[in-house]
């Protein structure tokens, strides 16, 4: 592992193909490797895009992409693609509408298969960022699957999340989670060349003004609404330059994206130890001798379900005064 870290870390790309297979996999050496790289870390800028199918997000990225280039900015990219009904992984989608950067050597596109998780990010997601961050990544674009129901997962990811939407989609914009709105750092019209792109985005802007968020602390930036026509180029400058503006703000660390920041940091630590809970369980005991045997006195009736289950847990959790120990 040390050997494909030191690789990484110099920018080699069949070794950061093979750690993030690695991590998609889930293989217990990737997490070794991650580990590794965290000291090589938080140098690049995240941008999250989201949004409903067909808003452009993918045409939209790839003018992302040629405009950071533009800049002398190197970009990866992590497209989360549906997953293939037969094989379970991407479907490549997104890899094939930015082919015409797949030359360019400073551009790295990497497709993540969804894997069932609709809110657009998979448990590889981070550990992806994580490894093109240490590959010496300026920009790094996650473009999530965007199916309209958890978008707020790329939230806790991103430095900027952008959400894409087209206009001409009547009510169902009223059928947005607040949830969304809320971690909606820029929101881009796309296809603006629509009639209805100036009622979309007023009506838009007139939302923020009627938010309200959950941190407690009141909200000191309001996402700004750009139009856009991506499969023109149009107003990409304009997206850049707010991109540019949100970044300024985030590093001056305001009360309000402090908070938020740390809800979303409790939510993902919450959600690795699920995942290592649940991996626990699976290698001490799901196919083991003892669960079938507590399964069939469950379903005779000889044993209590909720007792079964305290007990378990009992077996593959740290009592919390070693763990207190252990972390002091």
């Amino acid at each position: 592992m040390k050997a494909l870290v030191d690789k990484l870390t110099s920018g080699d790309v069949r070794s950061a193909a093979r750690l993030i297979r690695m991590i998609d996999d889930n293989q217990p050496a990737a997490r070794d490797a991650l580990k590794q790289l965290f000291p090589h870390t938080r140098r690049a800028r995240v941008i999250g895009i989201t949004g409903p199918p067909g808003a452009g997000k993918s045409t939209l990225t790839s003018c992302l992409i040629e405009s950071a280039r533009q800049q002398q900015m190197s970009v990866g990219v992590l497209a989360v693609d549906p997953s293939s009904p037969m094989s379970g992984g991407a479907i490549l989608g997104d890899r094939i509408r930015m082919n015409r950067h797949t030359l360019d050597k400073e551009v790295y596109i990497r497709s993540l298969a969804s894997r069932g998780h609709f809110g657009g990010i998979t448990p590889a997601t981070r550990g992806a960022i994580r490894v093109l961050d240490a590959m010496g990544k300026d920009v790094i674009i996650v473009e999530t699957v965007g199916v309209g129901q958890d978008e707020v997962d790329i939230a806790r990811l991103a430095d900027t999340t952008v959400i894409v939407w087209v206009p001409g989609l009547g009510d169902d914009i009223q059928a947005m989670k607040a949830g969304i709105l809320e971690v909606a750092d820029i929101f881009v019209v796309n296809k603006a060349e629509h009639p209805d792109a100036e009622v979309t985005s007023n009506y838009l802007k007139s939302v923020f003004r009627q938010e309200k968020n959950t941190t407690g602390v009141p909200r000191d930036w309001m996402p700004p609404v750009v139009e856009t026509v991506a499969t023109k180029g149009w107003g990409i400058d304009a997206l850049w330059d707010v991109l540019d503006q949100h970044r300024e703000y985030v590093a001056g660390a305001s009360d309000y994206y402090v908070v938020r920041k740390q809800k979303a940091c409790r939510a993902e630590l919450e959600n690795f130890v699920h995942q290592g809970l649940s991996e626990k369980f699976t290698t001490q005991f799901a196919d083991s001798a003892m669960m079938e045997e507590k399964v069939v006195q469950i379903a005779s009736g000889e044993a209590d379900i909720y007792a079964v289950a305290e007990s378990l847990l009992a077996e593959i959790t740290v009592p919390r005064q070693h763990h207190v120990d252990q972390l002091a």
